[in-house]
């Protein structure tokens, strides 16, 4: 599993949470053996560039912005709508699919976790290999703990050297197979024609794909839905279509499969999308606009920044997300990380012996990334 950034600042960031050691007899053996996810650093009462944690550098569409200013707060004291249907339908319309294709949740971090309740299956002692779910060795980090949360076997295929997904390694007989496209924290992006490969070996396992950097390159999986009932696409609102603050995340697949993650969700709580997120989620997806120029603008300043930090020397793995993967070969990403804080730029560094010299860098805005750019000059010298 990927360790995340700094450990020292992570501790000093959970320092207020520390559990006091004589209640945690009270723990059971499942909470006890538990590794959580740890999320990029939130800095408080310091200023940084911040390019750790993927977030869109451009304010929500006006759209976004006069559906909040005119929300009819007379609903606060009303529970939200438990189905979220303006929010289903507005995603329904914007990608062709019918309202029982969706389903909408609080961030799409709760949507993977329902995803593993409600398709895997726990099993008691070893496991075959076709009870196991496969994900790949360098992905993104919360899918082993959902796993070790829910008691689910996995086992992991090992990303190439380039770190590309050996395709055929997934053919081979599991319980499902989840997949970022594009890859966290690589960058990567795997073809259609190799999702529907997959798909297509054994349609009675689940292709889980987390498609969280889907608009910023790659292809969706969307248009295999009519030919794939075993294909579930979780997305986000929280990178292309700035709203990370809202939490807001969604599932696109078969009716049957979106009936699973409603009966789980309904199983512990039916409203988990407040009023405030449905409304702001609807208008978002009504900002045609907004959105093509704002991710354009920053597809095209990725690849300015990629080819600013070839020049220093840096390789700078292919991206087809709002992130870049770089090392550079005349100092550990350890250290890099560490001096660019110093010097108030955040980025994030996953301390994982095949990728503990890689740093994912955010892509900010132009000014953000001129920065960046000026700091590594004096770092490099």
């Amino acid at each position: 599993m990927m360790t995340p950034e700094d450990p020292n600042t992570q501790i000093k960031q959970n320092a207020e949470t520390a559990p006091d050691s004589s209640a945690t007899r009270l723990w059971n053996k499942r909470t006890a053996r538990l590794v959580p996810y740890v999320p990029g650093e939130q800095p408080r009462g310091q200023t940084f560039i911040k390019l750790n944690t993927n977030e869109n550098p451009y304010p929500p569409s006006p759209e976004v912005l006069n559906a909040l200013s005119n929300f009819n707060y007379e609903q606060v004291r009303l529970y939200p709508d438990p189905t979220g249907l303006s929010l289903r339908q507005a995603i329904a319309a914007y990608y062709g699919l019918t309202i029982d294709q969706i389903f909408a949740g609080n961030g799409s971090d709760e949507v993977l976790a329902m995803a593993f309740q409600a398709f895997f299956e726990t099993v008691d002692g070893p496991a075959k290999p076709e009870q196991e779910i496969v994900f790949p060795d360098i992905t993104y980090s919360f899918y082993p703990v959902y796993a070790r949360l829910y008691d689910i076997p996995y086992r992991l295929v090992r990303l190439g050297d380039d770190f590309t997904l050996p395709v055929a390694d997934c053919l081979a007989p599991s319980a499902g197979l989840v997949l970022a496209n594009p890859n966290a924290p690589t960058g990567r992006a795997i073809d259609i024609a190799q999702i529907a490969e997959l798909a297509a070996a054994d349609r009675n396992r689940l292709i889980l794909i987390d498609e969280a950097y889907i608009d910023f390159g790659g292809e969706s999986a969307v248009a295999l839905l009519p030919d794939f009932d075993n294909i579930l696409i979780i997305q986000t609102c929280s990178k292309s279509r700035a709203l990370a603050g809202m939490r807001l995340g969604y599932a696109l697949g078969a009716p049957a499969l979106i009936e699973a993650l409603r009966r789980v969700r309904d199983s512990f709580n039916s409203y988990t999308l407040d009023s405030l997120a449905q409304a702001a989620g609807a208008a978002a997806f009504g900002a045609a606009e907004w959105f093509e120029r704002t991710r354009s603008l920053i597809i095209q300043t990725r690849e300015k920044t990629a080819r600013a930090l070839r020049d220093l020397g840096f390789v700078v793995i292919p991206s087809s997300a709002n992130f870049l993967f770089v090392s550079h070969p005349k100092i550990s990403g350890a250290d890099l990380y560490s001096r660019l804080r110093q010097a108030g730029i955040l980025v994030r560094h996953f301390n994982q012996p095949r990728i503990k010299d890689y740093l994912r860098i955010t892509v900010g805005s132009d000014e953000n990334m001129a920065e960046l750019i000026r700091v590594l000059q004096r770092l490099l010298v």
